[in-house]
């Protein structure tokens, strides 16, 4: 092989692979059902996005309330089923994870599971609260030891034995018992 066709070749290959890598890159990128919830966000979508940001971010369209209000919802029109997005002054300020949902912490926390499981995930760093509603619920809340994190928390709703619901985003609008009401 001469040294053009070496050269053809390579850069062949290179445009393959790089077409390649664009499209997994793309295909992670999409949200799901196995997307992970952090303290910030989901999958690729973070707090303080727009809508419109978080639809680029993630590949996925939103659909929900009309944003006439400071505070609405937004949904996935596809997967995931059971998360919604909470809109305050345009931009999402909260995720929260509703029964059903597949949607797990990076920890691997998810609805079912048990108090005791949650302090044991997020050893020393769990306050628990009497729930509003539900007699005999908590809410957990993990509060984040590092300095950058300290205006999130990740709050997990429990029926006095396992996690219902949960949901994460900035203070204060991720302690709101009654969401966007």
């Amino acid at each position: 092989m001469n040294s053009k066709a070496k050269l053809l070749t390579l850069a062949t290959t290179t445009l393959v692979f790089s077409s390649l890598s664009v499209g997994i890159v793309l295909a992670q990128a999409k949200l799901t059902n196995q997307s992970k919830l952090f303290i910030n966000g989901v999958g690729q979508v973070r707090v303080g996005m727009s809508v419109s940001q978080a639809t680029n971010a993630s590949g996925t369209k939103f659909v929900g309330e009309s944003p006439n209000n400071n505070c609405y919802y937004v949904k996935p029109k596809a997967e995931p089923k059971q998360v919604g997005f909470m809109v305050t002054e345009g931009r999402i300020s909260r995720v929260d994870v509703w029964k059903n949902s597949k949607i797990t912490t990076l920890k691997g926390a998810k609805i079912g599971d048990s108090e005791a499981r949650i302090k044991s995930l997020y050893p020393g760093q769990i306050q628990v609260t009497p729930h509003k509603y539900v007699q005999g619920g908590h809410y957990l809340t993990f509060i984040p030891k590092d300095r950058i994190d300290q205006n999130y928390r990740l709050v997990f709703e429990t029926d006095g034995k396992r996690v219902t619901q949960f949901r994460s985003g900035k203070l204060p609008e991720v302690e709101y018992v009654e969401g966007c009401s």
